[in-house]
């Protein structure tokens, strides 16, 4: 028996070392103090698959598609494959019901590999070129869609049976103070609402029989934690397709409100409440389509981030540690902007935990830098972390199961770490450690 068993009071007293809110819900430290996750010590993981290694939890994957499946009960679940996707990824997706979004051949074609049936992948054109479109349409792809005039043209002349379509529309709605903001008028894809360019996308749909235009697409933002947001572009949007209705007698059956749903990444940090997003949902198809005397479509979200970020850790090994004249610290790391590109790019922030052991010495604020000597070459900047750490050291970082795996590069030649799935008290390899064989097989010279 414990001290916490004895005196319970002091367990709600004490700061949990993992805060569940940013960590695996299986997160855990053993008796030693290292950070355990599915009951496997990280340093263990790290000693079999060496570092950097990205890390994912398939428990708390499953346990946050079931939240949204729980939440949202008359919501189709689309998971947005950009943020994470693997042939295992894919296959969990499946196994819990959801549907998968891809936007490349590539990414078609693992959540092919994963067991996904087409007619459950949406497929996102941006850009999109013929030959990819004709991709989707042969392995007969559920839905497509369309955010441009070259895309509606070149599949009308690919497509050579009746093919779903949505359009992709900006519903000016302005997310200011997030991160991201793809939801109004200036973004690059889709078609305004303001200015009748959606109004002639929709014409010149209708005008080829071959495309079946099912429903109308948005994508507002990301790192929303306003639900208040997707009520608004609900409105925007069941009014779009009443006039949609007025205009050709068509009347659509689909409204995709996209993702961008937000997820901590440091304490504190804003949370997109499923629960009150069920509520606003509901509250604002009751009040659109009573307004337009609307028939109520289906509605579908798309989470990526939702879903995979708290699942996935990220684990270094410290290679030094550095004081600099003004006392900084800087604790530099074997990996960096190669396999966390999203620090220099948004200028994301991440928690950042002692792995292997339990300190007991007092903390320090430090900045984990990365092995590349780039500007903004940061892991995270202003951390704390135990004073006595040292070269040999194993870090973790948190909240890195979305586009980390996703947005690597192998800069400066360095190959991209494996992707290591934990499950039921063992950890397997789902992509191996790029190599420098795998860099020079592509060298053609």
């Amino acid at each position: 028996m414990t001290l916490l068993d004895l005196l319970p009071s002091i367990g709600h007293a004490a700061p949990r070392r993992f805060d569940p809110a940013i960590w695996p819900t299986t997160a855990s430290s053993d008796e030693d103090g290292r950070l355990c996750i599915g009951g496997m010590p990280l340093a263990d993981i790290a000693d079999e698959f060496g570092t950097p290694a990205y890390l994912i939890d398939e428990t708390d994957f499953r346990h946050r598609a079931r939240r949204y499946h729980t939440a949202l009960r008359d919501v189709e679940i689309v998971y947005a494959g950009k943020s994470l996707l693997t042939t295992a990824v894919a296959r969990w997706a499946r196994e819990e019901g959801l549907g998968i979004g891809v936007c490349s051949p590539g990414e078609l074609a693992v959540a092919l590999a994963g067991g996904l049936d087409p007619s459950r992948i949406v497929m996102h054109g941006d850009t999109t070129s013929p030959d990819e479109l004709r991709d989707a349409v042969a392995v007969g792809v559920g839905r497509l869609v369309l955010d441009s005039s070259l895309d509606i043209a070149y599949l009308a002349g690919l497509a050579r049976r009746r093919q779903r379509v949505l359009i992709r529309v900006t519903p000016d709605t302005d997310i200011h103070g997030h991160r991201a903001v793809t939801g109004i008028s200036d973004q690059t894809g889709g078609f305004t609402l303001t200015g009748g360019h959606a109004a002639e996308a929709v014409r010149a749909v209708l005008a080829h029989p071959i495309l079946d235009l099912v429903g109308l697409h948005c994508q507002i933002g990301s790192q929303v934690c306003d639900p208040a947001r997707y009520g608004e572009a609900i409105r925007r949007l069941i009014a779009a397709m009443a006039d949609i209705r007025a205009h050709h007698g068509v009347i659509l059956t689909e409204l995709n409100i996209g993702g961008g749903h937000a997820v901590p990444f440091l304490s504190g940090d804003a949370e997109l409440d499923l629960d009150v997003l069920a509520g606003v949902i509901e509250d604002a198809l009751d009040e659109a389509c009573a307004a337009e005397h609307f028939p109520r479509p289906a509605v579908v979200v798309e989470p990526g981030r939702g879903i995979s970020a708290r699942a996935g850790v990220t684990l270094y090994r410290v290679c030094s540690v550095k004081t600099r004249p003004n006392g900084h610290t800087v604790v530099a790391v074997d990996g960096g902007i190669g396999d966390n590109p999203r620090v220099a790019l948004d200028g994301a922030q991440y928690t950042v935990a002692l792995a292997n052991r339990h300190a007991r010495t007092q903390r320090r604020a430090v900045t984990v830098a990365g092995r590349h000597g780039e500007a903004g070459n940061e892991i995270a900047r202003d951390v704390e972390l135990p004073a006595d750490i040292h070269a040999g050291d194993l870090l973790a970082v948190a909240g890195t199961g979305s586009y980390h795996h996703s947005m690597a590069s192998n800069y400066t030649m360095v190959g991209r770490p494996p992707l290591v799935a934990i499950s039921g008290g063992r950890a397997r390899e789902l992509v191996r450690r790029e190599t420098i064989a795998d860099l020079l097989v592509r060298d053609c010279g």
